[in-house]
Protein backbone atom coordinates (compact mmCIF):
# COMPACT_ATOMS: atom_id res chain seq x y z
CA UNK A 1 0.00 0.00 0.00
CA UNK A 2 1.36 3.60 -0.88
CA UNK A 3 2.01 4.97 2.46
CA UNK A 4 4.32 7.72 4.32
CA UNK A 5 5.28 6.96 7.49
CA UNK A 6 8.95 7.78 7.37
CA UNK A 7 10.58 10.75 4.85
CA UNK A 8 12.71 8.19 3.84
CA UNK A 9 9.56 6.36 2.78
CA UNK A 10 9.82 8.82 -0.66
CA UNK A 11 12.47 8.29 -2.67
CA UNK A 12 14.41 12.02 -3.79
CA UNK A 13 13.08 11.50 -6.99
CA UNK A 14 9.29 11.29 -5.51
CA UNK A 15 10.28 14.40 -3.56
CA UNK A 16 11.02 15.97 -6.52
CA UNK A 17 8.11 15.19 -8.08
CA UNK A 18 5.88 16.12 -5.03
CA UNK A 19 7.63 19.55 -5.03
CA UNK A 20 7.03 19.88 -8.86
CA UNK A 21 3.52 18.89 -8.47
CA UNK A 22 3.10 21.61 -5.05
CA UNK A 23 4.36 24.40 -7.14
CA UNK A 24 2.22 23.30 -9.90
CA UNK A 25 -0.93 23.46 -7.59
CA UNK A 26 0.57 26.73 -6.07
CA UNK A 27 0.12 28.38 -9.59
CA UNK A 28 -2.47 26.95 -11.14
CA UNK A 29 -5.01 25.87 -7.95
CA UNK A 30 -8.26 25.84 -10.75
CA UNK A 31 -6.53 23.25 -12.61
CA UNK A 32 -7.26 20.70 -9.29
CA UNK A 33 -10.71 21.97 -8.22
CA UNK A 34 -11.54 18.62 -8.48
CA UNK A 35 -8.41 15.79 -8.39
CA UNK A 36 -10.49 14.22 -5.53
CA UNK A 37 -14.28 14.46 -6.43
CA UNK A 38 -15.77 11.64 -4.21
CA UNK A 39 -12.76 11.09 -2.26
CA UNK A 40 -12.65 10.60 1.67
CA UNK A 41 -10.03 11.75 3.82
CA UNK A 42 -9.79 10.76 7.22
CA UNK A 43 -8.47 12.61 9.75
CA UNK A 44 -7.20 10.75 13.09
CA UNK A 45 -6.03 13.38 14.93
CA UNK A 46 -5.63 11.57 18.92
CA UNK A 47 -3.08 14.57 19.86
CA UNK A 48 -3.93 17.89 19.72
CA UNK A 49 -3.13 19.91 16.19
CA UNK A 50 -3.89 22.89 14.37
CA UNK A 51 -1.99 23.49 11.10
CA UNK A 52 -1.36 19.87 10.20
CA UNK A 53 -5.13 19.15 10.83
CA UNK A 54 -6.50 22.19 9.15
CA UNK A 55 -3.97 22.22 6.51
CA UNK A 56 -4.60 18.03 5.57
CA UNK A 57 -8.45 19.04 5.60
CA UNK A 58 -8.15 22.51 3.86
CA UNK A 59 -5.63 19.76 1.30
CA UNK A 60 -8.58 17.58 0.50
CA UNK A 61 -11.59 20.05 0.01
CA UNK A 62 -9.41 21.77 -2.45
CA UNK A 63 -8.96 19.18 -4.04
CA UNK A 64 -12.61 18.85 -4.40
CA UNK A 65 -12.82 15.57 -2.04
CA UNK A 66 -14.59 15.48 1.42
CA UNK A 67 -13.14 14.77 5.13
CA UNK A 68 -14.32 12.58 8.17
CA UNK A 69 -12.08 11.91 11.35
CA UNK A 70 -11.67 12.97 14.94
CA UNK A 71 -9.71 15.42 16.81
CA UNK A 72 -8.55 14.01 20.19
CA UNK A 73 -8.64 10.85 21.53
CA UNK A 74 -11.54 11.74 23.66
CA UNK A 75 -13.79 11.50 20.31
CA UNK A 76 -13.17 8.40 19.61
CA UNK A 77 -13.54 4.60 20.41
CA UNK A 78 -10.02 4.84 22.05
CA UNK A 79 -11.74 5.68 25.29
CA UNK A 80 -13.05 2.33 25.12
CA UNK A 81 -9.82 0.73 24.96
CA UNK A 82 -9.72 0.19 21.07
CA UNK A 83 -6.43 -0.08 19.53
CA UNK A 84 -5.19 2.15 16.82
CA UNK A 85 -4.74 -1.17 14.51
CA UNK A 86 -8.70 -1.56 15.01
CA UNK A 87 -9.32 1.86 14.46
CA UNK A 88 -7.67 1.96 11.13
CA UNK A 89 -8.76 -1.74 9.57
CA UNK A 90 -12.12 0.08 10.55
CA UNK A 91 -11.86 3.49 9.16
CA UNK A 92 -10.02 2.37 5.71
CA UNK A 93 -13.72 0.95 4.81
CA UNK A 94 -14.92 4.73 5.06
CA UNK A 95 -12.27 6.20 3.71
CA UNK A 96 -9.93 6.52 0.81
CA UNK A 97 -6.75 8.30 2.40
CA UNK A 98 -6.11 8.29 6.66
CA UNK A 99 -3.86 10.47 8.18
CA UNK A 100 -3.23 10.24 11.36
CA UNK A 101 -1.57 11.78 14.53
CA UNK A 102 -0.67 10.15 17.49
CA UNK A 103 1.36 10.82 20.80
CA UNK A 104 3.37 7.43 20.93
CA UNK A 105 6.87 6.52 19.07
CA UNK A 106 6.08 3.87 16.29
CA UNK A 107 2.05 4.27 16.49
CA UNK A 108 2.19 5.18 12.64
CA UNK A 109 4.20 1.89 11.97
CA UNK A 110 1.03 0.09 13.44
CA UNK A 111 -1.69 2.15 12.23
CA UNK A 112 0.78 1.84 8.27
CA UNK A 113 0.63 -1.99 8.51
CA UNK A 114 -3.24 -2.33 8.93
CA UNK A 115 -4.51 -0.03 6.50
CA UNK A 116 -6.19 -0.61 3.23
CA UNK A 117 -6.26 2.94 1.99
CA UNK A 118 -2.46 5.26 1.42
CA UNK A 119 -1.64 6.32 4.92
CA UNK A 120 0.00 9.34 5.85
CA UNK A 121 1.40 9.90 9.38
CA UNK A 122 0.82 13.31 10.29
CA UNK A 123 3.97 12.97 13.41
CA UNK A 124 3.96 9.96 15.83
CA UNK A 125 5.38 11.42 19.03
CA UNK A 126 8.64 12.48 18.85
CA UNK A 127 9.73 10.33 15.97
CA UNK A 128 8.94 11.38 12.96
CA UNK A 129 6.67 14.32 11.06
CA UNK A 130 7.33 14.00 7.50
CA UNK A 131 4.60 15.92 5.91
CA UNK A 132 5.47 19.09 7.85
CA UNK A 133 9.12 18.12 6.49
CA UNK A 134 7.88 18.35 2.88
CA UNK A 135 6.29 21.69 3.77
CA UNK A 136 9.85 22.77 5.45
CA UNK A 137 11.85 21.66 1.51
CA UNK A 138 9.33 23.66 -0.59
CA UNK A 139 9.59 26.47 1.45
CA UNK A 140 13.32 26.51 1.41
CA UNK A 141 13.20 25.25 -2.54
CA UNK A 142 11.38 28.57 -2.82
CA UNK A 143 13.27 30.88 -0.89
CA UNK A 144 17.16 29.55 -2.32
CA UNK A 145 16.40 27.95 -5.40
CA UNK A 146 18.02 24.53 -4.46
CA UNK A 147 18.08 21.91 -1.67
CA UNK A 148 21.91 21.13 -2.11
CA UNK A 149 24.74 22.81 -1.15
CA UNK A 150 23.38 24.21 2.09
CA UNK A 151 24.49 25.24 5.56
CA UNK A 152 21.29 24.60 8.12
CA UNK A 153 20.99 25.36 11.58
CA UNK A 154 18.51 23.52 14.09
CA UNK A 155 18.11 25.10 16.83
CA UNK A 156 16.05 24.29 20.25
CA UNK A 157 14.57 20.61 21.35
CA UNK A 158 16.37 18.40 18.68
CA UNK A 159 15.95 15.51 21.70
CA UNK A 160 12.02 15.18 20.82
CA UNK A 161 11.52 17.58 17.97
CA UNK A 162 9.75 14.93 15.21
CA UNK A 163 10.12 17.65 13.10
CA UNK A 164 13.95 17.99 13.10
CA UNK A 165 14.63 14.06 12.64
CA UNK A 166 12.77 14.21 9.43
CA UNK A 167 13.76 17.27 8.13
CA UNK A 168 17.49 15.84 8.72
CA UNK A 169 16.40 12.66 7.12
CA UNK A 170 15.50 14.27 3.62
CA UNK A 171 18.28 16.88 3.68
CA UNK A 172 20.70 14.65 4.25
CA UNK A 173 19.93 13.01 0.76
CA UNK A 174 20.91 16.24 -1.22
CA UNK A 175 24.69 17.19 -1.87
CA UNK A 176 26.76 18.75 0.16
CA UNK A 177 24.39 20.08 2.91
CA UNK A 178 25.90 20.57 5.99
CA UNK A 179 24.03 20.74 9.44
CA UNK A 180 24.59 22.80 12.70
CA UNK A 181 22.78 21.25 15.94
CA UNK A 182 22.28 24.01 18.58
CA UNK A 183 20.98 23.01 21.28
CA UNK A 184 21.27 22.52 25.22
CA UNK A 185 23.13 19.35 26.21
CA UNK A 186 19.92 17.87 27.94
CA UNK A 187 18.09 18.08 24.42
CA UNK A 188 21.02 17.62 21.59
CA UNK A 189 20.07 14.89 18.53
CA UNK A 190 19.23 11.65 19.33
CA UNK A 191 21.84 8.95 17.89
CA UNK A 192 18.98 7.30 16.43
CA UNK A 193 17.98 11.07 14.13
CA UNK A 194 22.17 11.37 13.69
CA UNK A 195 22.57 8.13 11.91
CA UNK A 196 19.63 9.50 9.38
CA UNK A 197 22.44 12.33 8.46
CA UNK A 198 24.35 10.08 6.54
CA UNK A 199 27.81 11.39 5.46
CA UNK A 200 26.92 15.11 6.26
CA UNK A 201 29.00 17.23 8.13
CA UNK A 202 27.38 17.55 11.35
CA UNK A 203 28.58 20.27 14.01
CA UNK A 204 27.13 20.54 17.29
CA UNK A 205 26.89 24.09 19.62
CA UNK A 206 25.19 25.94 22.26
CA UNK A 207 25.41 28.75 20.60
CA UNK A 208 22.85 30.49 18.59
CA UNK A 209 25.19 33.74 18.18
CA UNK A 210 28.45 32.00 17.07
CA UNK A 211 26.55 29.76 14.65
CA UNK A 212 24.27 32.25 12.63
CA UNK A 213 26.89 34.58 10.38
CA UNK A 214 27.40 31.22 8.09
CA UNK A 215 23.64 29.82 7.89
CA UNK A 216 21.42 29.42 4.93
CA UNK A 217 18.87 28.19 6.88
CA UNK A 218 17.61 28.90 10.41
CA UNK A 219 15.25 26.27 12.38
CA UNK A 220 14.02 27.44 14.94
CA UNK A 221 11.63 25.02 17.28
CA UNK A 222 9.69 24.78 20.60
CA UNK A 223 11.16 23.42 23.82
CA UNK A 224 7.74 21.52 23.79
CA UNK A 225 6.84 21.11 27.48
CA UNK A 226 4.04 18.17 26.67
CA UNK A 227 7.12 16.08 25.98
CA UNK A 228 9.10 16.17 29.68
CA UNK A 229 8.32 14.22 32.08
CA UNK A 230 10.06 16.65 34.43
CA UNK A 231 8.38 20.37 35.33
CA UNK A 232 11.54 21.70 36.47
CA UNK A 233 13.74 20.64 33.55
CA UNK A 234 10.91 22.15 31.35
CA UNK A 235 11.16 25.49 33.26
CA UNK A 236 14.97 24.98 33.43
CA UNK A 237 15.61 24.90 29.71
CA UNK A 238 12.37 26.44 27.99
CA UNK A 239 14.37 29.62 27.40
CA UNK A 240 17.62 28.67 26.18
CA UNK A 241 17.26 29.98 22.94
CA UNK A 242 14.91 33.33 21.97
CA UNK A 243 15.95 34.73 18.10
CA UNK A 244 15.86 38.47 18.40
CA UNK A 245 16.45 40.97 15.65
CA UNK A 246 19.93 41.86 17.46
CA UNK A 247 21.23 38.21 16.44
CA UNK A 248 20.31 38.38 12.97
CA UNK A 249 22.55 41.52 12.44
CA UNK A 250 25.54 39.24 11.00
CA UNK A 251 23.14 37.13 9.34
CA UNK A 252 22.99 36.37 5.18
CA UNK A 253 20.55 38.41 3.76
CA UNK A 254 18.29 35.09 2.15
CA UNK A 255 18.65 33.34 4.94
CA UNK A 256 16.00 31.44 5.38
CA UNK A 257 14.17 31.46 8.83
CA UNK A 258 12.23 28.53 9.34
CA UNK A 259 9.82 27.26 12.85
CA UNK A 260 6.87 24.36 12.62
CA UNK A 261 5.04 26.79 14.81
CA UNK A 262 3.19 26.95 17.23
CA UNK A 263 6.01 29.34 18.85
CA UNK A 264 5.80 30.28 22.37
CA UNK A 265 8.93 33.33 22.42
CA UNK A 266 11.79 31.29 20.72
CA UNK A 267 11.47 33.70 18.32
CA UNK A 268 10.49 37.21 18.87
CA UNK A 269 7.31 38.75 17.30
CA UNK A 270 9.85 41.63 16.32
CA UNK A 271 11.56 39.29 14.08
CA UNK A 272 7.88 38.91 11.93
CA UNK A 273 8.87 41.87 9.94
CA UNK A 274 11.96 40.82 8.57
CA UNK A 275 11.86 39.82 5.18
CA UNK A 276 14.00 36.65 5.99
CA UNK A 277 11.23 34.96 7.97
CA UNK A 278 9.54 32.39 6.31
CA UNK A 279 7.45 30.53 8.98
CA UNK A 280 4.36 31.56 7.86
CA UNK A 281 4.83 30.81 4.61
CA UNK A 282 5.80 27.30 5.65
CA UNK A 283 2.20 26.94 6.68
CA UNK A 284 0.47 27.64 3.38
CA UNK A 285 2.86 25.77 1.36
CA UNK A 286 2.16 22.42 3.70
CA UNK A 287 -1.74 22.88 2.11
CA UNK A 288 -0.05 22.82 -1.45
CA UNK A 289 2.48 19.81 -0.37
CA UNK A 290 -0.42 17.74 1.54
CA UNK A 291 -2.76 18.94 -1.53
CA UNK A 292 0.48 17.62 -3.80
CA UNK A 293 1.14 14.35 -1.48
CA UNK A 294 -2.82 12.83 -1.31
CA UNK A 295 -2.41 13.17 -5.50
CA UNK A 296 0.62 11.19 -5.60
CA UNK A 297 -0.32 8.56 -3.08
CA UNK A 298 -3.80 8.06 -4.97
CA UNK A 299 -1.72 8.06 -8.03
CA UNK A 300 0.74 5.29 -6.38
CA UNK A 301 -1.84 3.29 -5.40
CA UNK A 302 -3.73 3.64 -8.84
CA UNK A 303 -0.63 1.74 -9.98
CA UNK A 304 -0.23 -0.67 -8.11
CA UNK A 305 -3.76 -2.02 -8.73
Amino acid sequence: MACLVDITDLSVEDIDKIIALAEDIRNNPIKYVESCKHKILATLFYEPSTRTRLSSESAMISLGGSVIGFSGAGASSATKGETIADTVSVVSGYADVIAMRHNLDGAAYVAAAKSKVPFINAGDGGHFHPTQTLADLLTIHSRLGRLNGLKIGICGDLKYGRTTHSLIAALSRYADNEFVLISPPELRLPDFAKKHAGNCAITESESLENSIADLNVLYMTRIQKERFTSEEEYERLKDSYILSPDKLRDAKNDLCIMHPLPRVNEISVAVDKDPRACYFKQTLYGKYMRMALILFLLDEKQKRT
